[in-house]
């Protein structure tokens, strides 16, 4: 596989930092939020297991989850990385809409506002939604077992946090945030 493959993945993951870095100043100040143990150990312990898996690999050795289920070819690669840029584009785009609603964790925000344009209008999670698909083209880049677990951690860990964030929205906009969900899904178009 091209090195240039491996160079636009780490652009994009780059990107994706500093995105979520500059606009996470100046947010709305939060009125509740989970406690830091919360935090640590449900959302932000999976995602650094998951980055590990899917990094270099050769601490990993020889074991199953080194082995290939996909060819590292160009292609491949290439269809990662495609994958990986529609994720970046579409976690940007909806943290760009949440504005200074937007928060790393789990928080009922002062003023807070139910965002129902752009990719808010199909899905409730878009970022979610974006950061797997960064995962999943990543997964096919590395094209080991291991990324695959890496997705399936990611993938569980935004789940649970989903439902703990769907049951404040529930509570702060009522009959409001009810009828969004019935017209939405939560991080797969048409699906999920």
């Amino acid at each position: 596989m091209s090195e240039n493959i491996q160079i636009g993945l780490r652009i994009i993951w780059i990107l994706l930092a500093l995105f979520w870095i500059l606009s996470g100043m100046n947010n709305k100040q939060s009125l509740h939020k989970e406690s830091f143990f919360k935090r640590v150990f449900l959302y932000w312990l999976p995602i650094l297991v998951a980055i590990l898996l899917l990094g270099p690999g050769n601490w990993f050795g020889h074991s199953l989850i080194r082995e290939n289920f996909v060819e590292h070819t160009n292609l491949v690669g290439c269809i990662g990385l495609s994958i990986s840029f529609v994720g970046l584009l579409i976690s940007c785009w909806s943290r760009y809409l949440l504005g200074k609603n937007w928060s790393l964790s789990v928080q009922k925000k002062e003023k807070h506002e139910l965002i129902k344009s752009g990719p808010y209008s199909i899905l409730r999670h878009p970022i979610y939604t974006g950061i797997l698909l960064i995962f999943i083209g990543n997964t096919l880049i590395v094209g080991d077992y291991r990324g695959i677990i890496a997705v399936l951690i990611v993938f569980l860990s935004f789940w649970f946090k989903q439902k703990k964030e769907e049951k404040w929205l529930t509570e702060l906009f009522g009959e409001k945030y009810i009828q969004y969900k019935k017209n939405t899904k939560a991080m797969i178009p048409y699906l999920l």
